[in-house]
């Protein structure tokens, strides 16, 4: 008995007329999609922690990085909620803030955040254009100006406070 003596053969041309993905494809976008790192998220007492956050809130969260994640930063930069924009960054780490900054943050950290559910955002950083595709060190690594360094969580809109 081989191994395809169980495949009809109709199906078997249905399937093999199905293009493989390939992130060598001209039409692939792999590349432009923003990423999101949690590597310097911390809880101290700024914030809050994931445990802090009720199960929908949690769901919420993974929700908008699923679809957050579609696209590059810079799309989300000119997409709206009504008039307020969903992504944006500021000049540097707000004064009017109930949040401490992190030591373990890089000086040359532009401080952002996205707007989740109601008055929740995702505060963190994204790294300066100046630093696209550039080696970091002789690592053989090269910095991602495409992606999003997580921080806070910041439930009450507490981290840039406008009122």
């Amino acid at each position: 008995m081989t191994a395809n003596s169980g495949i009809n053969s109709k199906t078997s041309a249905l399937f093999a007329n199905i293009p493989a993905a390939s992130i060598e494809l001209t039409t692939d976008i792999l590349a432009t999609k923003c990423k999101f790192n949690f590597a310097y998220f911390i809880n101290d007492n700024s914030g809050q922690d994931f445990r802090d956050w009720t199960k929908k809130q949690l769901y919420e969260l993974l929700d908008k990085l699923k679809e957050y994640s579609k696209f590059p930063l810079s799309h989300w930069k000119t997409e709206k909620l009504g008039n307020h924009p969903l992504f944006v960054s500021y000049d540097s780490f707000p004064i009017n803030t109930d949040f401490n900054r992190p030591k373990s943050v890089p000086h040359q950290a532009i401080w952002s955040r996205f707007r989740l559910e109601g008055d929740s955002r995702l505060i963190g950083f994204v790294l300066p254009v100046d630093y696209r595709d550039t080696e970091q060190n002789t690592s053989g690594f090269r910095f991602d100006i495409n992606t999003f360094y997580v921080v806070f969580l910041d439930e009450h809109h507490k981290f840039y406070k406008t009122k």
